[in-house]
């Protein structure tokens, strides 16, 4: 989001002075979690909350929420007080640790949420499809959420935070506990909302995350706020330039280098090979991976943003699905299973039947074989039977 889109934007968020107080059982403070903070946010906007532990993040968030109350100062979101509750409607919130009903599978949890928020029940199960399939638990959607590793809850987490559509989104440490994978996938939707006009308010300590996905952030320390700004100008470095060429013959990077020294001192230059950062690694390994072979009973890879989040009415469009029919490979024709070889019977069987039939009484021709009509009858042939198994009567 540039400077310009940003001061004609609409101020999504407005704190002014906000200070937070916690008090012991007699009244006396005992932590001023946040102290005289100001800032606004803006739609379209990803704003970042930075700091160490216990520096004020999670406080601010609970105040945006209107679940705490603030000592001093002053907090509109979308115009209203946070404890407005049409506002309330317009925000999803994933909280640093997920609180999950754990007898729940994946499906009842955001048909429970979708419920809260009055969705119809074609919505809730249109969205809550397009959401597992989202954060890459469509295949694990009957396994009670308690079953959930960490980071499989946190994406069910991160689902429940937009069954709503919600306008902002604040995520408190969305990437504890995902794998690189999981958090590539997170930074991505993140991009996603922000491009279709959602504003999210990301809190984290990783650093990282912040840095790929943030327009601005603000830095805190002992609940103040200890610097503010876009990105790009606070991580410039104005004294020094960088350049990036393919590799040069050694003549060539020679005369350079002659050139550069002329204007600058030696030990201020340096030459070295760029490489790329591990988790782009990571990803290309895993995706190789991938793409050889084999499937997980744990968290699969995302698939594309959920239709209804980027705004289509009826899922990604025609022609997206057509092509995936015309290019997708034809499943190889299924060989008809063998007739199975008829059971040759076993030496037990076959005896059994030559002495039942010994023990039947001839019968005429044309005639089917008697059977015996009183018990006397049936008792004589049990004892010839036993007899001839070689049975004491």
């Amino acid at each position: 989001m540039t400077d310009a889109e940003r001061s004609n934007g609409e101020v999504v968020i407005s704190v002014r002075g906000l200070t937070k107080i916690f008090k012991d059982f007699w009244g006396r403070p005992k932590a001023r979690a946040v102290d005289r903070v100001d800032f606004d946010v803006h739609r379209g906007e990803v704003f970042g909350l930075l700091g160490p532990n216990g520096s004020g993040k999670s406080t601010t968030v609970k105040l945006l929420l209107g679940l705490l109350y603030p000592t001093k100062g002053h907090i509109e979101v979308f115009g209203h007080s946070p404890r407005h509750v049409p506002t309330k409607e317009r925000i999803g919130y994933l909280p640093e640790e997920s609180y999950l009903y754990r007898y729940l599978n994946s499906k009842e949890t955001l048909n429970f949420f979708g419920n809260l928020f009055e969705l119809s029940k074609s919505d809730r199960v249109k969205r809550s499809e397009q959401l597992l399939e989202m954060v890459g638990l469509s295949q694990n959607q009957l396994r009670a959420v308690g079953e959930y590793s960490k980071g499989m809850q946190r994406r069910i987490g991160l689902a429940q935070a937009l069954i709503n559509d919600p306008d902002l989104i604040i995520l408190d440490e969305p990437t504890s506990g995902l794998d690189p994978i999981g958090c590539r996938e997170i930074k991505d939707l993140i991009l996603a909302l922000a491009r279709r006009g959602k504003t999210v308010i990301l809190s984290s300590h990783l650093l990282s995350d912040v840095e790929d996905v943030c327009d601005r952030v603000v830095i805190y320390y002992g609940g103040r706020i200890q610097a503010m700004g876009a990105l790009k100008d606070l991580l410039a470095k104005p004294d020094s330039i960088q350049i990036t060429t393919p590799a040069l013959p050694r003549p060539t990077m020679e005369r350079v280098l002659e050139m550069i020294r002329q204007d600058v001192a030696q030990d201020r230059v340096r030459v070295e090979t760029p490489t790329q950062n591990l988790e782009s690694y990571f990803l290309e390994v895993v995706e190789k991976a991938r793409q050889a072979a084999t499937e997980t009973s744990g968290a699969m890879s995302g698939a594309h943003v959920a239709a209804y989040l980027r705004g289509e009415a009826e899922g990604r469009p025609a022609a997206d699905r057509v092509l995936e029919r015309l290019t997708a490979p034809r499943p190889a024709p299924i060989a008809p299973e063998p007739a199975p070889a008829p059971r040759k019977p076993s030496v037990d069987a076959e005896r059994l039947e030559a002495l039942t039939k010994a023990s039947a009484p001839a019968a005429e021709p044309g005639q089917e074989a008697p059977a015996p009509e009183s018990p006397a009858e049936l008792a004589k042939a049990n004892e010839k039977l036993a007899s001839l198994l070689g049975k004491p009567k």
